[in-house]
């Protein structure tokens, strides 16, 4: 009997103390995902602010400081014939905007033209309210105002940039402007709303030449160039 009793206390025993392993430690299992946290909640270990919604500055190495305390190296700038004003104006934008770099700033212009162009014979103000100036936009949306006054509409393919070349830049202050020469083909038909064609064929490709000019604040966060002028060439 002794024996039985001595079984039943150790196996309680057991038992307690298995409840409360289980309550301390629980089920893990050591392959569980962190909690949640919703990205606008920051540690206080995230010494780098937010630049908007959607883009956070990461802490930047010693070495990328060393980088951009170093002068602008002298040399040859793409699409720029050395010691003229074009150059030396690309050269005080690079030294105003570490990581600029004015190939890449025609590849991003080109994609902004297209997206110009296409949203103006759209009439998609909401895009140009983005990448156009307010006095530019005054211009673009009166364009588009009497088109649809007129009740016609634009069909309008894209069909590709045959050269786009930085042609001017300067900076006063820390506004800066570059101007680019694009050479683009579209085919472009206005008609009215009956079908009847008005301006453009088809069946035709149409050769466009304009002169745009951009401009933004540098050192800023606002990483965007706004189209701030435009010229047709004939």
């Amino acid at each position: 009997m002794s024996l039985d009793i001595t079984t039943i206390v150790f196996f309680a025993i057991a038992v307690m103390i298995f409840v409360r392993l289980y309550g301390v430690l629980g089920q893990k299992t050591g392959s569980e995902q962190p909690p949640f946290r919703p990205p606008e909640v920051r540690d206080a270990r995230d010494d780098a602010p937010a630049v908007n919604d959607n883009v956070v500055t990461l802490p930047r190495s010693p070495e990328a400081i060393a980088r951009d305390a170093a002068p602008v190296p002298e040399e040859p700038i793409a699409g720029a014939a050395p010691e003229t004003s074009l150059a030396a104006a690309l050269r005080a934008i690079m030294a105003a905007e570490r990581g600029f770099d004015p190939a890449r700033f025609v590849d991003g212009a080109k994609g902004a033209y297209e997206m110009i162009v296409t949203a103006y014979a759209a009439g998609d103000r909401r895009t140009l309210k983005n990448l156009l100036s307010k006095e530019v936009m005054e211009s673009f949306g009166g364009g588009i105002d009497a088109r649809e006054k007129r009740g016609e509409k634009v069909e309008f393919t894209f069909v590709g940039i045959d050269r786009a070349e930085i042609q001017e830049a300067s900076v006063r202050g820390r506004l800066a402007e570059i101007t680019v020469r694009f050479a683009a083909k579209v085919i472009q038909v206005t008609r009215k709303a009956d079908g009847t064609v008005v301006e453009g064929d088809p069946a035709r490709l149409t050769d466009l030449v304009d002169v745009w000019t951009f401009a933004r604040e540098l050192a800023t966060a606002d990483p965007n160039w706004r189209l701030v002028d435009t010229r047709a060439v004939d």
